[in-house]
């Protein structure tokens, strides 16, 4: 197999491992930033390697439209296109199909897209999506599949459930490369049988890693842990589990004591970006008005270069006054967050003590409010439908 996955130590259904790829070791459980079009924004990547990143994710139909893979490829791949010295991932794709509905159209053959670049017209299929992802070179990659809002009834969950296992199944006959880890996605929606029977599927075509998809996407926390533990439970225990798309600091505490090793998200640098820090009480809203002059770090016990440096007060001038310089020092700070609590979760599977580390945190951190999550991806599906492609 390209890669290894190595157990060292268990705490209850969670998991600490190193994950040994042809590009270098992940040690378990880890969050993986988001570098969309190979480049994780506002950050370089020696500075990603400095917060205790260990990997960082690509999107194949953003690279595919822009730059285009064939010039990564001769660049190198992914990695050294865009100067990491580590080991990387591939999305396939797949969750435009969900996150740009209105420019997609969907059928058995694979995605068709409308480019949000210049309108053109291009086909994603499972062979093609491969293609794809071995030009970019990851030592990861993802089939395709079909994700769909959490609100669609159970035939349309089970349409696109099959779907995912007729793509899954074709990924893996299209895969050429040796090198890189195909990893089997398991769909299903909120429906505890239909994820059932996609986890049976597709461990069935034993893949070296196993992903599951079609969470965060709407549904409330009481619905998704229950689904991810009853989900990661039914996948092979010598396998790493990747669940695709979460990253709030309360989600990566939860799921990884159900025995999630991988996430991805651009949660973190996003909220960064739009001047949301990350503290163990919880995010706050640093431009606001109660942040004017307070001199002390965001969090006095961080070690990142914002915290080391500078100054509340400084931060909530930079944002108020637009400088560049806030999106930096704020995506610094949130990525070092994450990173210190996996290593922190880590260290408590291997002494034992996950779960008082878990009751601890999230004891005294507030997670945002999840009425306004919620009527912020209605609001997001009520524009995705109105605006679909017909």
């Amino acid at each position: 197999m390209p890669i290894t996955f190595d157990i060292q130590a268990t705490d209850g259904t969670a998991r600490a491992a190193t994950l040994t790829t042809p590009h270098g070791a992940i040690p378990t459980p880890a969050f993986v930033p988001v570098a969309t079009q190979a480049s994780v924004k506002t950050v370089t990547p020696q500075e990603l390697r400095d917060l205790g990143a260990a990997v960082v994710l690509g999107n194949a139909y953003h690279l595919y439209l822009r730059p285009g893979v064939e010039l990564v490829r001769e660049m190198g791949g992914l990695a050294a296109f865009m100067g990491w010295d580590g080991p990387t991932i591939t999305d396939s794709g797949g969750f435009q199909a969900y996150s740009m509905a209105s420019r997609v159209k969907i059928g058995d053959d694979g995605l068709h897209f409308q480019s949000h670049i210049d309108g053109g017209s291009h086909l994603f299929t499972p062979q093609s999506a491969i293609s794809y992802q071995e030009a970019l070179g990851a030592d990861i990659i993802m089939a395709l599949d079909q994700c769909l809002q959490y609100t669609e009834n159970k035939n349309a969950v089970r349409v696109a459930m099959e779907r995912t296992h007729l793509w899954a199944a074709q990924c893996k006959e299209a895969q050429r490369r040796d090198d890189q880890a195909l990893f089997g996605i398991v769909q299903g929606g909120v429906f505890p049988d239909l994820r059932e029977q996609s986890a049976e599927f597709i461990t069935s075509l034993n893949f070296p890693g196993y992903a599951i998809g079609g969470m965060e996407v709407g549904e409330p926390k009481a619905t998704m842990y229950p689904l991810v533990g009853q989900t990661a439970a039914l996948l092979p225990p010598d396998r790493p589990r990747h669940l695709l798309g979460v990253g709030s600091p309360e989600d990566l505490v939860e799921c990884v004591s159900l025995g999630i090793d991988l996430f991805d998200c651009a949660l973190p640098t996003r909220v960064a970006r739009n001047a949301a820090l990350y503290t163990r009480s919880g995010r706050i809203n640093i431009d606001a008005a109660r942040y004017r002059g307070v001199d002390s770090a965001v969090e006095d016990s961080c070690d990142c270069y914002t915290c080391q440096h500078f100054t509340v007060g400084y931060l909530h001038h930079l944002f108020r006054a637009r400088e560049l310089l806030a999106l930096r020092l704020a995506t610094i700070h949130n990525l070092r967050f994450i990173a210190r609590l996996m290593d922190e979760m880590r260290r408590a599977i291997q002494d034992g003590n996950l779960k008082t580390y878990a009751c601890d945190f999230l004891a005294s951190y507030r997670p945002a409010n999840e009425n306004v999550r919620q009527e912020q991806r209605r609001r997001e599906s009520e524009v995705h439908q109105k605006t679909r492609l017909p």
